[in-house]
């Protein structure tokens, strides 16, 4: 599997949007990743965030479920 098996190509979401998506949905209805560093996701992240760094996310992929929206920050 490749990247584009995971994620869709959208334009950017203002973060209300985003804020919109997730009041709407479950959290079982999307991935939601922060690809932010350990320590910045350590100091602060989204309820129900998961921590895939950026450098990492290429060997991740399959920890994220591909029939889900996938929300990245």
């Amino acid at each position: 599997m490749g990247i584009m098996d995971y994620f869709k190509p959208v334009s950017t979401w203002p973060a209300e949007m985003v804020r919109a998506f997730l009041k709407e949905k479950t959290e079982d209805e999307y991935n939601l990743v922060d690809v932010r560093t350990p320590k910045e996701y350590e100091e602060g992240h989204l309820p129900g965030a998961q921590s895939i760094p950026v450098r990492d996310l290429s060997e991740r992929l399959l920890e994220l479920d591909s029939n889900k929206p996938t929300v990245v920050y």
